[in-house]
């Protein structure tokens, strides 16, 4: 690329030098082509071409090296076109009235697998909602896959019963199954992994586990769910006198596109392909923003704060919710409902009615990039790999060192030296995965969910409790970098924890007296202190 002197780049022109021209004997006439105007820029002249004459080529090079928003936009205002790589067309006719910049993001949108089958009006809506412009799509779409593993291998440990996703949309369940929660059309428990064999054709993207109850998510955005029929039912509860069996299509959402589905204790909430959040049942006295029966089964839009604000991911906990919004101005986390032990975030221990903006990550200068809701208490991972804990500390689970109540995000200064990429909660629970596939757990130690069994007779510390972050030296031994961890978010269960590896191995911990560990127990046994490999396959 050429420089003036002053280091302001310039665009260059590629020159067509007059080629000599031989006799050729012609039949008929050679029909003359006008050249078309619109390529000419400035004060070209015939015979040259700039650059940005033909977009393609600019676009194969700003999407092949798959640039980020941010870097789309600086390239943007710096005014800067990259020059000399092999033309390749776009996936798209350039459009003239966008700038190169613009075209590369929307060209990027377009190889997102919930953006594909979304209509022009659908796309020029979502634009809206997102800021006006494609980068901030962009932005939006790639930070709602890094927060949840949609359209790869994942593993959910539920109450009780646990589901595993492979990377091509098969199913599997095990464990407890007294509501039918496994989707296999019996009440019966399973140890070993068994395929949901009625959802053969369909491809599953996301998995959520209440007690009780499964919610499956297609990659058309179709919901499907089984156990018990109620959307608000209580752990033990009375609530729902129906048990499916097998996997059903919720026909209240058809008209809803969704990505995500949180399960809740009294409620359920989805997240659409839009960035809206809808939520069922628990919503009389106005609890979740609206007035509902605890038996409603229609979707009800989360709206207040949230009406015009996309949200990337929705996590979801004992009577609160907590959603990961995507604005022009970076991220931010809202929350609504029960605010016992501080939970929500605010500095309170009251109950938000409406969706409520969490300040103190602007004092903290921390963009979130990961939300998680434990039963009690919350975290957040932001750009930087810092790790914010708050609510309800009892056992350590916030990592701070104590048993002490935080009624705001606090950076766990423990992991200062640790650059986290992913972050999971349950009942007094918290792991941390490192970039590098690290694990760190801290909180209660019950059921041996922690990893941290190190005792030759398979008792040792493995019950002992946590009160700051310590490295689960039990799957550096697997040599295999971690990806993601799950573990059981309920006050009424014993905990297990899932450990997910880069090439789809699965390791299984904690309680298994239900057969929701995948692993078969002998004798007395109920639980497991040390990662064991589950026999199934998640590539």
């Amino acid at each position: 690329m050429d420089a003036t002197a002053s280091g302001t780049p310039t665009i260059q022109y590629h020159n067509i030098p007059d080629q000599p021209i031989t006799t050729i004997v012609v039949a008929t006439p050679v029909p003359t082509f006008e050249r078309r105007q619109r390529h000419c820029f400035g004060t070209s002249i015939p015979g040259e071409f700039p650059l940005a004459a033909n977009p393609s080529i600019v676009l194969h090079v700003l999407t092949a090296c798959n640039l980020d928003p941010q870097d789309l936009a600086k390239l943007e205002a710096s005014d800067l076109l990259l020059s000399s790589l092999v033309m390749q067309p776009a996936n798209f006719a350039p459009d003239f009235e966008l700038s190169i910049s613009e075209l590369a993001a929307l060209d990027m949108c377009q190889k997102r697998g919930i953006f594909k089958p979304m209509t022009a009006e659908q796309r020029q809506e979502l634009k809206q909602r997102c800021g006006g412009s494609w980068k901030l799509v962009l932005k939006f779409l790639l930070a709602g896959e890094a927060c949840f593993r949609r359209e790869k291998s994942q593993a959910i440990a539920g109450p009780g019963h646990s589901i595993a996703v492979t990377s091509k949309g098969t199913v599997y369940s095990f464990g407890s199954n007294s509501s039918g929660q496994l989707g296999h059309g019996t009440t019966e428990e399973e140890w070993r992994p068994r395929q949901i064999r009625s959802l053969q054709g369909i491809r599953i993207v996301q998995a959520a586990a209440g007690a009780g109850r499964t919610m499956l998510i297609s990659d058309a955005g179709k919901v499907y769910a089984f156990g018990k029929d109620s959307f608000g039912e209580t752990e033990y509860g009375v609530q729902g006198s129906k048990l499916v069996t097998t996997p059903q299509l919720v026909e209240s959402l058809k008209d809803i596109f969704v990505v995500q589905a949180a399960i809740g204790n009294f409620f359920t909430a989805v997240l659409s392909r839009e960035g809206r959040v809808y939520t069922f049942s628990w919503g009389n006295d106005s609890k979740l923003g609206h007035q509902t029966e605890p038996n409603d089964v229609e979707p009800h839009p989360l709206l207040g704060a949230l009406e015009n604000v996309p949200v990337v991911q929705i996590a979801a906990g004992y009577c609160y919710l907590l959603a990961l919004a995507c604005q022009p101005n970076g991220m931010s986390v809202y929350s609504v409902g029960c605010g016992l032990g501080g939970k929500l975030g605010h500095g309170s221990r009251t109950d938000e009615k409406q969706p409520r903006l969490i300040e103190q990550f602007q004092l903290l200068n921390l963009q979130p990039m990961v939300v998680a809701a434990g039963a009690w208490h919350a975290a957040v991972v932001g750009q930087d790999g810092r790790v914010c804990t708050w609510g309800w500390g009892r056992y350590g689970c916030l990592g701070h060192g104590n048993e002490e109540c935080e009624s705001v995000p606090k950076v766990v200064e423990a992991l200062s030296n640790v650059k986290a990429v992913h972050v999971a909660t349950g009942d007094y629970t918290t792991f941390v995965v490192s970039n590098d596939g690290d694990v760190y757990s801290f909180g209660c130690g019950e059921s041996a969910s922690l990893g941290h069994s190190t005792a030759t007779d398979g008792q040792g510390n493995r019950h002992a409790n946590v009160l700051a972050p310590e490295l689960v030296t039990s799957l550096k031994q697997v040599n295999e970098r971690v990806v993601q961890i799950s573990l059981t978010n309920s006050i009424y269960w014993n905990a297990h924890t899932f450990a997910l590896t880069e090439s789809g191995k699965l390791y299984a911990f904690g309680a298994g007296d239900k057969g929701q560990l995948g692993i078969e127990l002998v004798a007395n046994q109920t639980e497991r202190g040390n990662p064991e490999q589950v026999d199934i396959d998640l590539r």
